[in-house]
């Protein structure tokens, strides 16, 4: 495919965009192109959420003249490596110049950095499915530069280096998780010396600071089958470094005559129901962690065989150093915190003759997460049993209908007429007794059946209606 410009109409406001940007390069001699995931997410016809440009010369100072002739109200520059960010709608732009870079062994920061021409800078990146260019010239606009058939990688389904995987992942040991990500996400099989190199070079992962770790981490749980990257970072060695409580669950010895399931796949297993589930990264990452602590409360009974119990309580304590270490927010956190905590009780509210308040706690305890604390419960099923899932599924939908039920009931019984009954008195010209609540209970049931709303307007307006109903009796 030597040009994508008929994949560029299928979006209109990109097209546009790429036309302008090709216009103002043109007015300024600039040579510049569209790189990396532009080209590759255009080629696998996925929607462009951000445009990453490659300017051969100074990025910041074209990213000025862009942002200028675009309307764009600032530039986000970051001056050591030439590159700036374009806050612009709907579409977003990253501008880097053309450039190599010299790494030392201790941080993946470069300590040297010189521009350089189209070639150059694309043979510097992760993998060759990033390390396409396109044209925005009018002249030829939509043409592919592919130096290092990153086209064919794409089609065949293969991630891999433009360089020797060693020198790409020891520079930028970041990458070795982008390569998870990028594995899980589109579907690609990571290239065997690729993964002997991340293999080898897992514990070059420490330099890297917890921020990215994390944010690449979350964009992992973000796929559609998280477990593919999550597998790679474990296999790897990677796993053992940056999440040691999960690694910890891969491989756990069994009893032969217990046959229980191995505690890590489980959890892959989980997080793929919550992925099928929910497109939220947080729940995501809760199906993960729900049994963190389940390594730590492993025991043996003669008749049960393993145990874990407490593991819930204990889990939710954990949490505190994982987030921590992993400079998680607050909010997700605590999200995460209370979800382990509570992740056993819906299956204990599904006996019957269950009481109104237990249901109540549980509801209180989880709060506005409730729903999604019943969707981890359903991701929790795991069974290749077809009768054990429905009946567990059963189970949940009767928490549910017994969480509905007593919402509504709860409801009933808070209403209240939007008129007190000191009001009614005055109204009437009654003195406190039966009659002031035989009032009030005919206001609420009008409001019910929907004669009027459900305001303090129309319930006085109502009131004044039925007065003479009530005139004779004794004041």
């Amino acid at each position: 495919m030597d040009n994508i410009a008929h994949l560029v109409d299928r979006q209109p406001l990109l097209k546009d965009l790429l036309i302008r940007i090709g216009k103002i390069a043109a007015d300024y001699k600039k040579d510049v192109y569209p790189v990396g995931g532009v080209v590759r997410d255009l080629i696998e016809d996925r929607k462009i959420k951000e445009v990453d440009l490659m300017v051969i010369g100074d990025g910041i100072d074209f990213a000025k003249i862009l942002a200028d002739k675009l309307g764009a109200s600032k530039i986000v520059p970051f001056h050591r490596f030439s590159t700036a960010h374009i806050p612009l709608r709907p579409i977003p732009i990253e501008v880097a110049a053309a450039r190599e870079e010299i790494y030392s062994s201790e941080s993946r920061k470069p300590k040297k950095v010189t521009f350089t021409d189209l070639n150059g800078d694309l043979i510097r990146r992760d993998f060759t499915v990033n390390a396409m260019a396109m044209s925005v010239a009018s002249d030829d606009f939509g043409k592919v530069f592919d130096p290092h058939n990153g086209l064919q990688d794409l089609q065949k389904k293969r991630l891999i280096t433009p360089l020797e995987p060693n020198q790409t992942f020891s520079e930028d040991p970041l990458r070795m998780m982008r390569a998870a990500y990028f594995a899980s996400k589109l579907n690609l099989a990571i290239d065997e010396n690729c993964f002997e190199s991340m293999a080898q070079q897992a514990s070059r992962i420490s330099i890297v600071s917890q921020e990215r770790i994390t944010r690449e981490f979350c964009k992992i749980l973000s796929t559609d089958q998280p477990s593919v990257g999550l597998n790679i970072l474990q296999k790897s060695g990677i796993m053992k470094i940056i999440f040691p409580e999960i690694d910890v669950m891969y491989g756990m010895d069994q009893s032969s005559e217990w046959h229980h399931k191995d505690i890590y796949y489980h959890t892959m297993q989980v997080v793929d129901n919550a992925a099928k589930l929910s497109k939220k990264m947080k729940l995501r990452f809760a199906a993960l962690v729900h049994d963190i602590a389940k390594p730590n409360t492993r025991r043996i009974d003669p008749k049960k065989g393993y145990t874990f119990h407490g593991h819930d309580a204990i889990g939710e304590r954990m949490l505190n150093k994982v987030a921590k270490r992993m400079k998680l927010s607050n909010e997700l956190k605590n999200f995460l915190k209370k979800l382990t905590l509570l992740h056993l009780r819906p299956i204990a509210l599904a006996k019957k003759n269950i009481s109104d308040s237990a249901i109540r706690r549980l509801m209180v305890a989880a709060g506005e997460d409730v729903k999604d604390l019943l969707t981890l419960c359903r991701a929790d099923i795991t069974t290749k049993n077809p009768n054990k899932i429905k009946k567990y599924l059963a189970n949940f939908e009767r928490v549910e209908l017994k969480m509905s039920d007593v919402i509504e009931r709860d409801k009933l019984k808070a209403f209240q007429s939007p008129v007190r009954g000191k009001e009614i008195m005055k109204i009437f010209n009654l003195a406190p007794g039966k009659i002031i609540g035989k009032i009030k209970l005919e206001v609420e049931e009008a409001i019910l059946n929907g004669e009027i709303d459900n305001t303090y307007e129309s319930a006085k307006e109502y009131l004044m209606s039925i007065k003479d109903k009530y005139a004779s009796i004794d004041k």
